[in-house]
């Protein structure tokens, strides 16, 4: 610090105070809708059996806690959501990497990939079930099916706009396509791939939730569903809690790995 200039100094401390004034108000925010939403519940302006409150959530999650019975539905949600997001990566980089070697294979599967993106993936759900039976596979498979189209789209984008310069002096100093591919643009498109990472694990999460409406016996999506049908309101906000929790640490794991890869390459 004593290497800095006063204004450097003056500079930093307002980037602090900055950060630290975003902090503090962010749980403002959060502990002032807390306490409205549990003051209006407790007075009666609200309807506490249809609202519930924040501190008949805290209760139900304790209850379950004590039972051991909500670690069940977290990690089979969170299971399901990890594998259907990791097959998503691989399978979206490899298609993606298919259609970058063959100009002729992308323009022939191009409409399709389109067609197939911009349909709604609840409606393919029912249609997995008849396939694929009321199973983990059947859940896992409609959590890719929300992400993977778009994944294969962006990245195959991200690929053939890569510097073309770069490319033409692989290929000028007699490199093969292979290496073009793996020196330039595998390496250039690090930042579109975490991209792409940061968007399918929210996609995968719904897609997953999608499928334990229709064909799950446990998991956070059965839990809300089921709740919703017997009006146990404190079942299903602690269920969207949680998966408001579990996004958020996804998301944040993701985040991490991005700033290895930015240290890294």
């Amino acid at each position: 610090m004593s290497n800095l200039s006063k204004e450097q100094y003056r500079y930093l401390l307002c980037v602090k105070k900055h950060k630290r004034i975003v902090r503090v108000s962010r749980i403002l925010i959060l502990l002032s809708f807390l306490f409205i939403w549990e003051f209006t519940a407790n007075a009666g302006i609200i309807d506490s059996f249809i609202f519930s409150s924040p501190s008949k959530i805290a209760l139900c999650f304790w209850g379950m806690l004590l039972d051991k019975s909500i670690f069940l539905h977290l990690g089979i949600t969170l299971y399901e959501t990890v594998i259907s997001f990791l097959l998503v990566i691989i399978t979206s980089i490899l298609a993606a990497v298919a259609l970058w070697f063959s100009a002729r294979l992308s323009e022939i599967l191009d409409p399709y990939l389109v067609v197939l993106n911009s349909l709604p993936k609840s409606a393919l759900a029912p249609l997995l079930i008849v396939w694929l039976g009321a199973t983990r596979t059947t859940i896992i498979v409609a959590g890719m099916s929300v992400a993977i189209f778009g994944s294969i789209l962006n990245l195959y984008t991200s690929f053939t706009t890569v510097d073309p310069g770069k490319i033409k002096l692989v290929y000028t100093l007699r490199g093969t396509k292979y290496q073009a591919l793996t020196k330039v643009v595998l390496p250039s498109s690090v930042p579109a791939i975490i991209s792409n990472m940061k968007v399918n694990i929210g996609l995968c999460l719904v897609g997953v939730i999608i499928g334990e409406f229709l064909a799950a016996r446990n998991g956070l999506g059965y839990l809300i569903i089921y709740s919703s049908q017997v009006f146990k309101m404190d079942w299903l906000l602690m269920s969207i809690v949680l998966l408001c929790i579990m996004a958020t640490m996804l998301y944040s794991l993701i985040n991490l790995l991005e700033k290895w890869c930015m240290h890294r390459f």
